[in-house]
C-alpha cells in the first residue's frame, strides 16, 4: 500500500486527476492539502491536541464488481503506474486480484487487492485516494481484508512494505501487524540501485508483516 488514512484531507476530495502525471501523488499535506509524492512527503510529530480534524463521511467496502475495473485501473495508475506488484518474491496482477472496494459518499475512494500466498492471504495493494485520507478509509479496508482471511479459512493477513514507507510502518502496526521477517537488499536488487522512497529515503528492503485472524 502505498498511502494509507493517515494524512488529512483537503476540504474537497478530489479522487482522480483528469491527467495522471509522474511521481504520482499519495499523501496529502495535512497543512495546505497539496498532494505529494512519496519523495516530496515530510514526517510531523503533534500532539493529540493539534490533530487535524477527522473529517466525517458515509464509508461503506464491498467486493469489487466487473464495472469497477476502471475505476481500479485508475488507482493503480495513480498509485503504482501499473497493475503489476511485486512482493513476496512473485509479481501479482491486482486485476487478478480479490478485490474489495471503499466507496466515501457514494465516491470510489480506495481498494485492498487480496491473494492467496504460502497459507496466507496477501494484501497485494492498499490505495486510498489522497483526497480520502484520514477518513477511516484503510482502516475499514484492512478489516475487511481481515474478515476475508476468516471466510477462506486462512490464519493470517500479511503485506509486504519497503524499509522507507515509515507512513506505512506506523499505519500497519496500528492496526494489528508484526514484523514477521525481511529480505535485505531484495528491493535494491531489483531495481538496480537504492532509489529514493518516502521522503527521499533510500529504497532497499522488503519487510513482511503479518496478522493473525480470529475464526468463528
Amino acid at each position: 500500500m502505498r498511502g494509507s488514512d493517515a494524512q488529512t484531507p483537503s476540504e474537497e476530495a478530489r479522487p482522480v486527476n483528469d491527467t495522471v502525471e509522474t511521481p504520482y501523488p499519495q499523501y496529502r499535506c495535512a497543512e495546505c492539502g497539496k498532494e505529494l509524492p512519496l519523495t516530496e512527503a515530510r514526517l510531523a510529530v503533534t500532539c493529540d491536541d493539534h490533530q487535524p480534524d477527522r473529517e466525517t463521511v458515509e464509508l461503506s467496502v464491498r467486493p469489487a464488481v466487473i464495472a469497477d475495473r476502471h475505476d481500479v485501473e485508475d488507482i493503480c495508475d495513480q498509485a503504482l503506474g501499473e497493475t503489476e506488484v511485486d512482493a513476496f518474491g512473485r509479481t501479482f496482477d491486482v486485476l487478478g486480484c480479490d478485490n474489495i472496494v471503499a466507496e466515501a459518499d457514494g465516491r470510489f475512494a480506495g481498494v485492498v487487492a487480496l491473494a492467496g500466498d504460502a497459507g496466507d492471504l496477501a494484501i497485494v495493494l492498499l490505495t486510498v485516494y489522497p483526497g480520502f485520507q484520514g477518513m477511516g478509509v484503510g482502516s475499514a479496508l484492512i478489516e475487511a481484508a481481515a474478515a476475508r482471511a476468516v471466510d477462506r479459512g486462512l490464519p493470517a493477513v500479511k503485506v509486504a512494505v519497503s524499509n522507507d514507507d515509515i507512513p506505512l510502518f506506523s499505519f500497519y502496526q496500528r492496526h494489528g501487524f508484526t514484523i514477521d521477517s525481511f529480505e535485505r537488499g531484495l528491493l535494491a536488487d531489483r531495481y538496480g540501485s537504492a532509489e529514493p522512497g518516502f521522503s527521499g529515503i533510500p529504497v532497499r528492503d522488503e519487510f513482511r508483516l503479518r496478522r493473525p485472524v480470529c475464526h468463528r
